[in-house]
């Protein structure tokens, strides 16, 4: 499943308010167009045919390894090998980022959550860096992950590998792909984009060693371009608020009902924008339970997505999935805990 940290429907409306060139954003728009048929015929592939992606790309030589696409496109990953593990810090700060990111993401799967790689299987962890030029996107293309270098318009150059919080977001797809497999289209969807959120802000939080009450609870916090402007691209505390096209809801009674018709401004059916939703359910739970966030509602979360969510899943699904979660790890009043903070964001 191909999913971009950056969402179609966001390029398009900063081109038509006149903040970067249309002409700009072509190459992301075209990526995602081309990718989108790769995107469901892997995830299909993994949750239909128990194929895994050593399978489906060739396996990869070494455990960890990030490589440089030098520019080029989807038809020439991974691209030549900068770094592999045992390997020091080399001398492009892309492949250093990208490499340490994901060693980092990997270590809290390893520790917190007990999972062994992407796939709990040991999967290779192959990242890709300098996508196309001056790209302003991320994403997980079903068997990797991929950073462009920004273009300092909508992301600074360089910002998108460096933060830890988009490289265990574009990690954590790759998690819901060998777990739930949360379908890319409506709530299934905007569900699988939280979770990525979730753990992407979780992996941050677990690095800096910092408590549900000090985190700042953003993704992508301070790598936004000079034309997209803001703390960061979202905001799991205030959904609406991380910059100026920001239309996340933090509340069902505000939720965008979205057609998934293939029109990347109604971006399948508004899975970046609806994920607020859910993203303001973990928060309050996260907050209310206190201490490190990762300790319970990241555990709760976790086994949720692992043993409970199917590919359809929706809103009120994963609301029970969570409370019925919470009851068995950690018991009824961390369970009443969590239905409430489902409650409070109108899912019931």
């Amino acid at each position: 499943m191909v999913c971009f940290i950056l969402p179609a429907h966001l390029l398009i409306e900063l081109a038509e308010a006149g903040n970067v060139d249309i002409r700009d954003t072509i190459p992301t728009l075209l990526a995602s167009a081309a990718l989108r048929a790769q995107r469901d015929t892997l995830t299909q592939a993994v949750q239909f045919l128990d194929l895994n992606a050593a399978q489906l790309r060739g396996p990869a030589s070494e455990f960890k390894a990030v490589h440089d696409v030098q520019g080029g496109d989807e038809r020439n990953l991974p691209g030549v090998m900068r770094r592999k593990e045992g390997d020091g810090a080399v001398g492009d700060p892309a492949v250093n980022d990208a490499f340490d990111n994901a060693d980092k993401t990997y270590d809290f799967y390893r520790d917190v959550l007990g999972r062994h790689s992407v796939d709990g299987n040991g999967l290779k962890l192959v990242s890709t860096v300098h996508f196309g030029r001056g790209f302003d996107n991320a994403f997980w293309d079903g068997t990797q992950m991929v950073y462009g270098d920004g273009s300092g318009k909508v992301f600074q150059p360089g910002a998108l590998a460096r933060d830890l919080s988009v490289v265990g977001h574009e990690i954590t797809h790759g998690v819901v792909q060998y777990t739930a497999g949360l379908r890319y289209r409506k709530q299934s969807g905007a569900l699988n984009e939280s979770m990525a959120d979730v753990f992407g802000c979780l992996v941050k939080q677990h690095a800096l060693g910092q408590s549900a009450d000090q985190a700042d609870w953003l993704v992508g916090a301070g790598i936004l371009g000079t034309q997209l402007q803001g703390v960061a691209l979202r905001s799991m505390k205030d959904p609406g608020t991380a910059h100026q096209l920001d239309r996340q809801p933090a509340h069902m009674r505000a939720y965008v009902d979205l057609p998934d018709d293939g029109n990347p401004r109604n971006d399948n059916g508004g899975v970046h924008i609806n994920s607020g939703i859910p993203n303001k359910a973990f928060y309050l739970t996260a907050t209310r339970l206190g201490g490190n966030a990762w300790e319970k509602a990241g555990k709760i979360w976790y086994d949720a997505l692992a043993t409970r969510l199917r590919v359809n899943s929706d809103f009120a699904e994963a609301a029970a999935a969570t409370v019925a979660s919470a009851q068995v790890l950690f018991g009824a009043e961390v369970a009443g805990v969590v239905r409430a903070s489902w409650n409070d964001v109108g899912v019931n």
